[in-house]
This record gives structure tokens, C-alpha cells and sequence, in this order.
């Protein structure tokens, strides 16, 4: 059941990375940001696309990158990070339930949020907003690359989970040049993924609000 720092964040506010027209995207090559969705159970926008692509089965998959699936949350190094994807300009979804074996949602006013399963990878996602929970017994630096692996989909500077073409990625804003698995999840990092063109104005969360 979501709550505290799992209820609502405040909305996310789309901004301008003036670092998009550094890179050369150029105005007529920049979308527009779309609506941004309604907010979801933890307070962040669920993006009005469809999923990226499905949740894969933790447990199937087992132990990855020295990241394992248990029975309970892992809470010693507990802090989030934010990823939005845009594939030829649109909004895809970050499903809900990435990292936990069977989950089990329940229903809230803002949408299903996932209260349970037979086991927690240490990278998780609760709903479909693209907040990644980085809760693990062992304090150590994560990086996008292992989430994906937990997710069961490939990463690369071609290719995102099932969507393929020239991947752009941004960190806070700015062009990471840098090969896209090896972004850390950091706290609060706010990590963008376009993959093609036109590429999309920057998104931010301007407050946490305890996530």
C-alpha cells in the first residue's frame, strides 16, 4: 500500500535542456513535450503511451549482475531514480511489477501500484511511472544497465528494451555520451532515453516529496 514517501510526489514539470540544441537537434527537430499523463500512486505522471515493453518474470530470470530476487524488500540502501523513454517523439510506459515475481497490485485512486510478490530484486519498479527503487541490502553503485537485465530486455546505444534506431540519452537534462547501460542510479536521477527522432524536450521532477 503506498504511502509516505510512496504517495504523492508532486507533478512532474516539463522543461527546456537547452544541452538539446548543444547536441544539434535543433528546433525543427525537437518535439514538443506531450502531456505529461495523470499523476499516479506515488504523485509521478504515468506517460500516455503504451508499454515499452512487458514485465518479464524475475524470478525466471534469477540472480543478475550479482543482483538477487528475495522474499522481502531490502531497505539498508534504499533510494529512487526516474526514467522516462520516448520512441520517434512518444511517450512509452515503464511497467509496473519490473524486478518482483508475481506481482500482485492493488487498486488505488490514481492506479494499480504493486504491494506484493514471491520475491523483490534489489531494482524494482512499484507502478507505472517509471520511478526505479533501488532497495538493497549491500550499498554499491547501480547502473541502468542492471536494471534492464533484472527487466530481462536489452540496452544499448541502438537499441531500448524492444524499440531499435539511434538512442539519445540525457541525465538531468544534459546529453550523456557515454554508452546508456552504464548510467549510475543515483538518487534522484532523472534519466531520458529517446530513441530516433524528433528528439523530446527535457522532463524533470521538480520535488520528490519523500520518494
Amino acid at each position: 500500500m503506498p504511502g509516505g514517501r510512496h504517495r504523492r510526489a508532486s507533478l512532474l514539470t516539463a522543461g527546456i535542456a537547452a544541452s538539446l540544441l548543444a547536441l544539434g537537434a535543433g528546433a525543427g527537430r525537437t518535439a514538443p513535450l506531450a502531456s505529461p499523463g495523470p499523476p499516479g500512486p506515488e504523485g509521478v505522471p504515468i506517460p500516455a503511451g503504451p508499454e515499452l515493453a512487458p514485465t518479464g518474470d524475475a524470478a525466471a530470470i534469477g540472480p543478475v549482475d550479482k543482483i538477487l530476487c528475495q522474499p522481502h524488500e531490502q531497505v539498508l540502501f534504499h533510494i529512487h531514480a526516474h526514467l522516462t523513454v520516448f520512441v520517434d517523439g512518444r511517450a512509452r510506459r515503464i511497467p509496473a511489477g519490473i524486478g518482483i515475481a508475481s506481482p500482485q497490485a492493488q487498486a488505488t485512486p490514481d492506479g494499480p501500484f504493486v504491494v506484493a510478490g514471491s520475491c523483490f530484486s534489489w531494482l524494482h519498479t512499484h507502478a507505472a511511472d517509471g520511478i526505479i527503487h533501488i532497495e538493497s541490502p549491500v550499498q554499491r553503485t547501480f547502473t541502468l544497465g542492471d536494471f534492464f537485465d533484472v527487466w530481462g530486455r536489452p540496452l544499448s546505444r541502438t537499441r531500448v528494451a524492444g524499440a531499435t534506431g539511434t538512442v539519445t540519452a540525457f541525465v538531468g537534462g544534459r546529453p550523456y555520451s557515454g554508452n546508456p547501460r552504464a548510467i549510475k542510479l543515483t538518487k534522484h536521477a532523472q534519466i531520458q532515453l529517446d530513441v530516433g527522432r524528433p528528439l523530446v524536450k527535457a522532463v524533470t521532477i521538480t520535488s520528490w516529496n519523500g520518494l
